[in-house]
């Protein structure tokens, strides 16, 4: 069996309530530069947590915190 080839990681993940803001580091040809994926985390019937990129009026406070808080962070670890 040929070695499974390792997944990429974010190299942060931010949290309100249900949303995560995942940041990905990224090599480019003028240094790194950082890009977000949003997601809505819940538990689905079968009890196994799933993620949705979709979002309700209640979910709008915390995605715009977790927005908030990714920009902080890129401009705290992008080289200037």
């Amino acid at each position: 069996m040929a070695p499974q080839a390792l997944k990429p990681k974010p190299v942060t993940t931010l949290r309100c309530s249900s949303i995560k803001a995942s940041i990905w580091k990224n090599d480019g040809e003028k240094g790194p530069f950082y890009n977000v994926t949003v997601a809505r985390s819940y538990k689905g019937r079968d009890g196994i947590w799933k993620n949705a990129e979709s979002f309700g009026a209640a979910d709008l406070d915390a995605l715009l915190v977790v927005a908030k808080q990714a920009k902080v962070w890129i401009n705290e670890h992008s080289v200037r």
